[in-house]
């Protein structure tokens, strides 16, 4: 009746309404997409744009000459699930609740994927969750169950079990892509985190590596052989050594479980001769040593070469596809890895090697190109950077801060110049892996001031004079002073945070371990 009493009025709102929504699509349209690149244990001294000596990852460069390299990005809490709990919430381990692995993350709180797709974000997740709950505020989620295997994965895909066949690196990357090209609404901005399992231990390398660095020697760190003389006793009483931690499993010595005939064949032809020529050699000491070392980085930089070239594939179709020019590609891992150095493998610890993280952002026509940035960064950031990218209010209570003037080149007054660090997962009554003592500290751009407060030692470190972390100064006393100003400084940031004390009962050190400890060290 309107359309037929007043046509040039009718097709006047007609008009109206249709520009009114071509102007509300290219807003979305001009929002940025984000492509979130997450691994399980890479080193940053396992990328060559971070100066690697061992191996080169071409693809993951490119990230950092077309964007911005972070040198000081710190993680919370070295360890998967506590990582990926602060990366969702913006948030500390002690107000996330996710302390330690097999821990349960509450989905039900605030996560900045749940904001962005109230903001109108088409949000999904492919590869490793870890977190012990169902992903809340993703439209699409296809995760491995718990760790996941390296081959034959079974996955759950939008609460469904699904098996399938094949290296999982690939599969998760084939899984990021049909997505990409096939089920999100090309009308919305996207988040689409990307997560590998690897380089996760026990490190096992695709059909196509199985052979890379068979004719090396990697060099080995300096610090290999690392006595921890003037360390508190944590050090000497952490499980994670590269001389005597790694199972038949970690060193290729059995063959994992859930192969296909043809996956086995071609595992017993790359593994099957080197391990009857090891046990011919008879190692022993130091040299045993080595053979371990060779055998465990060896297949942790093949399971970096396979992640490597699988983001190639997804950059590779972000340029073919145009999105490029508009989508932030970020990669990150959930913390460091030891690789030989101090003679272990693992993180845990507040040590450079464990407490780093790679961080790589590229945002064309934002981020200059082949930038470097030198602050004190952190995984407590992540959520506040993707939420004030996509133009959406950064909740009050979220502790990190959004990295996007950085990214701009500026570097805020008031940013921070120290960084708390707090580790929980050790149980004196419960078995733990690595026993590792829980501690917290703080680092600044100079020093570690660490507290491994169930067995009240302290450790000090002069990253100026000492970057590898070699010499404990905590009862040096010119340093006197520096310790003061430190613990000073740990009262403050546990007071700003909201840390709750976490001391209870003290574990008894093991009569073994006793003579071993130097006595008096670092107690004060």
């Amino acid at each position: 009746m309107f359309r037929r009493r007043f046509p040039v009025l009718s097709a006047a709102l007609s008009c109206v309404a249709f520009v009114l929504s071509l102007c509300g699509s290219l807003q979305a349209a001009k929002r940025p997409n984000i492509l979130f690149i997450f691994t399980d244990d890479h080193a940053a001294h396992a990328l060559s744009c971070y100066g690697s000596k061992i191996n080169t990852t071409p693809n993951l460069d490119r990230i950092a000459r077309e964007g911005m390299l972070f040198r000081n990005c710190l993680v919370t809490n070295s360890l998967c699930g506590p990582s990926r709990a602060v990366i969702q919430t913006g948030k500390y381990s002690h107000l996330n609740g996710f302390y330690m692995n097999g821990d349960r993350f509450d989905g039900s709180q605030q996560t900045f994927p749940k904001l962005l797709q109230k903001a109108g974000y088409q949000t999904a997740i492919v590869g490793k969750w870890h977190l012990g709950s169902d992903p809340q505020g993703y439209d699409y989620w296809n995760i491995l169950i718990g760790q996941g295997p390296y081959y034959n994965p079974p996955m759950i895909e939008n609460g469904k079990r699904v098996r399938y066949t094949g290296y999982t690196t690939e599969i998760i990357t084939d899984i990021a892509l049909d997505w990409l090209k096939n089920k999100r609404d090309p009308d919305k901005p996207f988040l689409l985190m990307y997560q590998h399992k690897a380089p996760h231990r026990n490190w096992q390398p695709g059909p196509k590596y199985l052979h890379l660095y068979d004719d090396v020697t990697i060099p080995e760190p300096d610090n290999l052989f690392d006595d921890y003389a003037t360390r508190s006793s944590a050090a000497r009483m952490a499980d994670m050594s590269i001389a005597r931690t790694l199972t038949p499993a970690d060193l290729k010595l059995i063959p994992p479980r859930n192969l296909t005939p043809e996956q086995l064949k071609l595992w017993n032809a790359a593994y099957g001769p080197k391990n009857e020529a090891f046990r011919k050699a008879n190692l022993t000491g130091k040299d045993l040593v080595r053979w371990k070392y060779q055998r465990y980085i060896k297949d942790y930089l093949r399971c970096v070469a396979a992640v490597d070239d699988q983001v190639g594939r997804v950059l590779d179709y972000l340029d073919e596809s145009g999105l490029a020019e508009n989508t932030v590609v970020v990669y990150s891992s959930d913390q460091g890895f030891f690789l030989g150095d101090h003679g272990w493998f693992d993180k845990r610890f507040i040590y450079e090697e464990s407490l780093k993280t790679p961080l790589l952002i590229r945002w064309p026509g934002v981020v200059k190109p082949g930038s470097v940035n030198t602050d004190l960064v952190s995984n407590l950031d992540f959520a506040e950077t993707f939420l004030d990218i996509a133009g959406v209010p950064i909740p009050e209570d979220m502790q990190g801060r959004s990295l996007v003037p950085l990214l701009k080149g500026h570097t805020p007054a008031d940013w921070r110049k120290s960084f708390y660090y707090h580790y929980y997962e050790f149980r004196a009554n419960r078995p733990v892996a690595h026993l590792v003592r829980r501690h917290y500290g703080v680092r600044t751009q100079r020093y570690t001031l660490v507290h491994f407060y169930n067995i009240d030692e302290w450790e000090l470190y002069d990253l100026q004079k000492d970057p590898r972390q070699m010499h404990n100064v905590y009862d040096d006393p010119a340093y006197a002073d520096v310790v003061k100003e430190l613990k000073a400084e740990i009262r403050r940031l546990q007071a700003e945070l909201k840390v709750p004390d976490d001391r209870g009962s003290v574990p008894r050190i093991p009569p073994f371990m006793q003579k071993r400890t130097r006595r008096g060290a670092g107690k004060k």
